[in-house]
């Protein structure tokens, strides 16, 4: 029978997690239908899975309580020790990034009193999962270097060791850290981080009353009527109805000369009658070897038979930098995907990259531990600083090659993945070193020697 005092931290993480899940998956159960209905054409399989992947990271602290009950005295005590300087490192990275980035955007609240304090309160709570997604690699990196350095600086890693345990064994906590962060990571990207990043000029607008868009001047072309549209501003509402402001639509004959342009300062939907009305609308007609004809009224024009609908038409103007795995996958299944006009290869990058950008804090683990443990004082400084000089490069790399992934130069799945491939193994690789107690930085150092 479970001792109760020894599970009762799981236990209230699990009443927590519940609490949390009754709160948050009705909101985004109710999220998920709304956007269904405004883009119809949406990926659904991917945008359902949205509330299950919430439940689950409401569930991650019970699962790591759960993990931390199971283990023994010592990953208790190293679990302790590092959640400890985690906590610490975590809220210092949050406090400096909330400094810096309040110094260039508290000027852009301009509500007085409670009201504007309020607005970045709450500005800065929804772009957590971002921030989150910034600091945490670092955040672990620091904590791990801590951690073991202080246990090795105790020569409580070296009694352990010679006690029978392996170097694995003693940092297979820490690994587990790593992998629980890059799961927390994974769920955070799926969708909810890059919507929080790319809502932050909306957040601002809403807390001072300016008006709200989510693209402006977008281009769309219809491959199937061969219209062009230019929309010049998309409303926060235009999926339920709201007017589309400065619409020009172009219509090209077979051989892409022009038939006719009709331009509109309002627009709108309809979702019932899938119609669209253009109000005070301006028509020019074109004929080879003529003038072209204009005509105009005051009353709305009404199109029935045109297909393209409001989610279709913005989609070029929606950045991938802020678009999840469920949005990016309903844009390449999408006809604009194939289009020549299209960056693909930017897509089909991001897509990747958000799959494989978690799993950072996984590498991250795998190249500071090795590098962290060290049985005597010398070298001790030199493991520390390969840690943070690979940890930089893995960052650098990564960004250099999601630039060659959406440039096309190489293959997106290649560019999203390669930098964790790479020093995933060079982790591994400091791993043997250090498990079959051979040198690490000396090896380094005759490499450098060699190549210069």
């Amino acid at each position: 029978m479970l001792n109760s005092p020894r599970w009762l931290l799981p236990i209230i993480f699990l009443v927590l997690g519940g609490l949390a899940i009754s709160f948050l998956v009705p909101h985004e159960l109710a999220a998920v239908k709304e956007h269904l209905e405004g883009f119809p054409d949406s990926d659904i399989f991917a945008h359902k899975l949205r509330p299950w992947i919430l439940a689950i990271l409401c569930l991650l602290p019970f699962f790591a309580a759960v993990a931390y009950r199971i283990g023994t005295t010592f990953d208790r005590y190293l679990a302790r020790q590092f959640m400890a300087i985690f906590l610490i490192c975590l809220g210092a990275f949050f406090g400096i990034f909330l400094l810096l980035d309040l110094s260039d955007n508290l000027g852009d609240f301009k509500g007085g009193g409670t009201n504007r304090y309020i607005s970045v309160f709450f500005f800065y709570l929804y772009r957590s999962p971002a921030i989150l997604m910034l600091i945490l690699p670092h955040t672990l990196l620091l904590s791990l270097i801590h951690a073991l350095g202080k246990f090795s600086k105790s020569n409580e890693i070296i009694a352990m060791i010679q006690s029978g345990t392996g170097v694995v064994r003693v940092s297979a906590p820490l690994v587990f850290a790593g992998l629980w962060c890059s799961v927390l990571l994974l769920g955070l990207n799926y969708h909810w981080a890059p919507h929080a990043e790319g809502r932050r000029s909306e957040m601002i607008a809403r807390a001072n009353g300016w008006p709200i868009y989510d693209a402006k001047n977008v281009l769309y072309r219809d491959p199937a009527s061969q219209r062009l549209w230019m929309v010049g501003a998309f409303p926060e509402n235009f999926q339920q109805g709201g007017q589309l402001n400065n619409v020009e639509v172009t219509t090209l004959n077979p051989d892409n000369t022009l038939n006719s342009r009709m331009t509109s300062p309002r627009a709108r939907w309809d979702r019932a009658t899938r119609e669209w009305t253009f109000e005070q609308p301006l028509i020019a007609r074109f004929a080879e070897g003529e003038s072209p004809e204009f005509e105009s009224t005051d009353e709305p024009m009404v199109e029935k038979t045109w297909k393209e609908t409001p989610s279709q038409i913005i989609k070029p103007g929606l950045s991938v930098e802020y678009l999840g795995i469920p949005e990016i996958s309903s844009w390449l299944a999408s006809p604009l995907a194939k289009q020549e006009i299209t960056n693909q290869s930017s897509y089909l990058t991001h897509w990747h990259y958000r799959w494989a950008l978690p799993l950072t804090c996984l590498v991250t683990v795998l190249l500071a531990a090795p590098l962290s443990i060290h049985f005597t004082r010398r070298g001790s400084g030199s493991g520390i600083f390969l840690a943070v000089l690979l940890s930089i490069l893995m960052i650098f790399f990564a960004s250099i090659a999601l630039a060659l992934g959406e440039s096309a130069i190489i293959p997106p799945a290649l560019a999203a993945w390669i930098p964790n491939m790479g020093f995933g193994l060079l982790g591994l690789w400091l791993y043997h070193r250090r498990v079959t107690g051979r040198p690490i930085y000396q090896s380094f150092k005759r490499l450098l020697t060699f190549n210069s």
